[in-house]
């Protein structure tokens, strides 16, 4: 591995029969998993190239459960991991040799569904797309549509703040969000927020939403539901270069259009999905836009010569407007499918996830060709254009000695991009392992020391999910120490004792 984790406590591990046997007690029957091929379909999440037999795997369906399983471990010093579906694309499911993982994926049943609130009440391992099935019936639907939402789980969304391709306008899982029932380390029950819209002292629910399991672990769910708008027609719109693609998403978003998803592919990726999904892509083309307008029919009539009289002004060379519910469906599904198809050209990719400006499209767009040269691996992107929220698919074979590191080496320097021309390290993909040692790339010291107190006034032995988000020396016995960042310490002309 070339992600360093914290190193496994031997104590803990020379005590495993013994928290094996108590974790049995706490939940019965199959819902304690200790022999190794069992363990083996939990011991990666979506970031593939990293792998850990966790210490025992957990399966429990009671709030009890979870709540006496995070106190005995609390009591025992013993880390703990929650785990969704296992989709997250930044190793923020990864196990730990010592720790128990602590899957929710028996929370899996709609508790209510309030229509005339606009709200849902789910359990955490309920699909994202299980929400819209429970409610599509009477015109209503989730918005959040992560291309994982067939299989990701809606705690996990919370604990990863996940868009998707309607986020734009509807927002990511913090806009879609109005209450959570999780449980801390100490094994207390607590309830934020409800089916009313505001809720009374400190946003702690918009501070669990994204904390990547680091401050309790989520057992219900309170999200918003929409009705179903009366149209949404999609148009696909080609371009002979990516710089022109970015250029007229800068310039629909600057007329004062908010598309309901505005989303880009290179050549690469158009080439794959469309081998993939046949969904009637152009393949002459260097860059596609989806854009899909939604609303009443002679707004979305409207909106829809607007983008394409842009669109021609800055290059355009093809558009084709979806014709029929099922055509705009096929359009989608060949952008939802971008991953899977592109994995069908590499043996591997890296699925990297930072956002910038949307005027700097053009020149990251021109960074990162720049970067495939330098590192000599190819780069297929897919991303959410309208909100700049980057999706790099770095092309590497594991098989090649060096290639997983040169994929990583060149994913960090797309990030490192990202945060010179004013963007973030992540949109919706989270922390986890992969970006963690790059945090002071964007933070300071004293950002991430606050970022640390806030972990440690939920969590101070530091249990829930470590090794995660936080650089490895960030621990809560060590914020009043020295942090040395590739070996520079702060002020080095004064004296050290």
């Amino acid at each position: 591995m070339t992600i360093a984790m914290p190193k496994p406590d031997r104590e803990v591990l020379s005590r495993r029969e013994a928290i094996v046997a108590a974790l049995r007690a706490i939940v019965p029957g199959e819902g304690v998993v200790d022999a190794t091929n069992e363990m083996r379909v939990f011991e990666t999440d979506a970031l593939t190239a990293y792998r850990q037999l966790p210490l025992v795997v957990v399966l429990p369906d009671t709030v009890e459960q979870v709540a006496a399983v995070l106190k005995y471990c609390h009591a025992e010093g013993i880390k703990v991991v929650p785990r969704g579906s296992g989709t997250s694309l930044s190793g923020g499911a990864l196990p730990l040799e010592d720790g128990v993982l602590l899957v929710l994926s028996r929370f899996n049943r709609i508790l209510d569904v309030d229509f005339d609130n606009r709200c849902a009440v789910v359990q955490p391992g309920v699909t994202n797309l299980g929400i819209t099935r429970a409610v599509e019936h009477a015109g209503f639907y989730y918005a959040p549509d992560p291309s994982s939402q067939i299989a990701c789980s809606i705690g996990g969304n919370v604990a990863e703040n996940s868009g998707g391709v309607h986020c734009l306008k509807y927002g990511l899982t913090a806009n879609n969000l109005l209450g959570i029932e999780f449980v801390t380390i100490e094994g207390e029950v607590i309830r934020l927020g409800g089916k009313h819209l505001d809720s009374e002292g400190y946003d702690l629910i918009g501070l669990m939403t994204g904390s990547e399991g680091l401050l309790g672990v989520v057992t219900e769910v309170t999200v918003r539901i929409l009705q179903a708008p009366e149209t949404a027609r999609a148009v696909l719109i080609g371009f002979p270069t990516s710089e022109e693609a970015g250029a007229a998403v800068a310039a629909i978003i600057a007329k004062g259009i908010i598309p309901g998803g505005m989303e880009m592919m290179d050549r690469p990726a158009i080439h794959a999905a469309e081998d993939f999904v046949h969904a009637g892509y152009p393949l002459d083309v260097e860059a596609l836009l989806i854009v899909e307008l939604d609303g009443p029919e002679a707004e979305c009539s409207h909106l829809l010569k607007e983008v394409e009289a842009i669109a021609r002004a800055n290059g355009a060379t093809t558009a084709r407007v979806s014709q029929s519910a099922e055509q705009r469906a096929a359009f989608w599904a060949g952008r939802k499918a971008a991953f899977p198809a592109v994995g069908r050209i590499s043996p591997d990719y890296l699925c990297m996830d930072g956002t910038i400006p949307r005027k700097e499209l053009p020149r990251v767009l021109a960074g990162m060709k720049a970067l495939s040269e330098k590192y000599r691996l190819r780069v297929a992107n897919v991303f959410h254009a309208g909100d700049g929220n980057l999706h790099p698919l770095i092309l590497y074979d594991a098989s090649r000695d060096d290639e997983l590191q040169r994929a990583e080496d060149f994913g960090a320097d797309i990030l490192r991009l990202c945060v010179e021309v004013g963007g973030v390290l992540t949109g919706e993909h989270g922390v986890g392992i992969e970006k963690r040692d790059l945090m002071p790339e964007m933070f300071g010291e004293d950002d991430l020391r606050h970022q640390q107190r806030v972990k440690c006034a939920f969590d101070d032995k530091h249990l829930l999910n470590p090794g995660k988000v936080f650089p490895v020396l960030h621990r809560c016995a060590e914020l009043g120490r020295m942090h040395v960042h590739r070996g520079q310490v702060p002020f080095p002309d004064l004296p050290r004792f």
